[in-house]
């Protein structure tokens, strides 16, 4: 049996129809499509759309009946692809001596991308849309709602980990006139909210997160904590030191609040295309995971998904993105662009994807009921 008869029957059997008439159906442009797909799994599927040799009206869609299916374990593994499980298994990817390689392959070449797409803020995680009808509107409030989880009032001293353009840090200085210390690996980044939280009780690190007992240095420690969708990148190899890192950056009686997508099944990979294009060795945690990592250190005081706005957030990107977009659409690093933001919405409409905050108490807290709505 030929790989284009393979492809059609895997298709066939999620209810997409090659050449079909449906939205969510694959239009084929070269036939190298099939075999790269057959060999290469996500791998192949994302690389040949790059390629322009497919396309599909409703890639959010598609990607939802892919992940619902696991479509890709009945596709042929190649080498590199089995080579890099072994890795992710055996070996510590999220090292401190290879950390920085998302940043210095993602985060640092991407900065106008992400500013093109995102909201006044700059926020790099998934807004919060309860009550919002724009992007500007749910980023504004999963903001709120994490400082109103957390108590904030001006004389709390708090550690943002992993501050991306500093969207948090920023929005709890100027609306709660915190004090912040923020850390993020990526030196673009840095530069950039420094620049946005000039002005602003806001001191901004350049380091990795087990760098923070280095910086605590006799500084005391931290009334509140925060991480918005940094954890990915930790490594399941690595959650454990992460947690206790945080635990002693936080005074007894404090607060962390932890933002991060989350899996239904634990996992040591991130899936193939998107560790290669655009987050290198980032690993989605599991519940069991999360559970073992926290275990003795803070008691879980709220654990609140809303998975499912990520479908709207990662569209809202695109339209952003698309809309500021002022060069050909065929080219590689749009078609990248864009399979990475719909394809990473199908993920959650699927429900193979999370969306996390957990609330975590350091002991001495009384009677804490944890809010779900902005203001």
């Amino acid at each position: 049996m030929n790989a284009e008869r393979i492809v059609r029957n895997l298709a066939a059997g999620i209810g997409v129809t090659i050449d079909g008439s449906c939205p969510w159906d694959v239009q084929v442009h070269d036939d190298r499509f099939y075999r790269c797909v057959l060999t290469g799994g996500s791998l192949g599927l994302g690389e040949s759309y790059m390629k322009a040799w497919w396309d599909c009206e409703d890639l959010i869609e598609l990607h939802s009946r892919i992940a619902e299916s696991d479509a890709e374990e009945k596709t042929n593994r190649s080498w590199r692809a089995r080579l890099k499980s072994w890795q992710a298994h055996l070996l510590n990817l999220q090292s401190p001596q290879r950390a920085p390689i998302v940043a210095r392959r993602h985060y640092d070449v991407t900065l106008d991308h992400y500013r093109n797409m995102t909201d006044g803020w700059v926020t790099l995680s998934c807004g919060y849309w309860k009550d919002a009808d724009t992007l500007a509107q749910a980023q504004d409030a999963k903001l709120d709602l994490i400082c109103r989880k957390l108590g904030l009032h001006k004389d709390h001293r708090v550690l943002d980990i992993g501050c991306g353009f500093g969207s948090f840090s920023r929005f709890a200085a100027l609306r709660y006139g915190c004090s912040v210390t923020a850390i993020n690996i990526s030196a673009q980044q840095v530069q950039a909210a420094r620049a946005l939280c000039q002005g602003l009780p806001v001191t901004i690190h350049q380091c990795d997160y087990r760098d923070i007992p280095r910086l605590l240095h006799g500084n005391g420690h931290y009334d509140r904590v925060v991480s918005v969708e940094m954890f990915e990148h930790v490594g399941p190899k690595n959650h454990r030191t992460y947690m206790e890192i945080a635990h002693r950056s936080l005074a007894d009686g404090g607060l962390f609040l932890l933002q991060t997508a989350g899996a239904n099944v634990a996992n040591y990979e991130n899936d193939h295309w998107f560790d290669k294009y655009i987050f290198p060795n980032a690993v989605v945690p599991s519940v069991h995971q999360m559970g073992d990592a926290i275990a003795g250190l803070f008691v879980l005081e709220d654990w609140h998904n809303f998975g499912l706005d990520y479908v709207r957030t990662f569209s809202a990107w695109f339209e952003q993105f698309d809309r500021t977009w002022t060069t050909s659409r065929e080219d590689e690093f749009y078609r990248m662009w864009k399979y990475y933001l719909l394809a990473g919405a199908g993920g959650f409409k699927a429900r193979r994807r999370q969306l996390w905050q957990l609330l975590l108490s350091k002991g001495g807290i009384k009677d804490h009921a944890a809010t779900r709505h902005p203001r």
